[in-house]
């Protein structure tokens, strides 16, 4: 992996040039996401979504089995 230099102190100055705030600006390397949180963060939420999308499934095939039998006892 290539190493690039990175002025943080000059990026920190451009961003507050652009209106973002101070403290958000000179936000210490702790506190930004790597490319690695964000896939971790991106397949989190992939699973979440994916439960959800079952729990919505399974929710909807009990309804309509209650339907279904609903017309049976007709």
């Amino acid at each position: 992996m290539i190493a690039i230099a990175f002025d943080t102190l000059v990026a920190a100055h451009e961003l507050e040039d652009a209106g973002v705030a101070r403290e958000h600006a000179s936000a210490d390397r702790e506190t930004l996401a790597t490319k690695a949180d964000l896939a971790a963060l991106e397949a989190r939420l992939a699973n979440r979504l994916l439960g959800a999308v079952l729990a919505i499934v399974a929710a909807n095939a009990a309804l309509l089995a209650i339907a279904i039998a609903g017309l049976k006892f007709l």
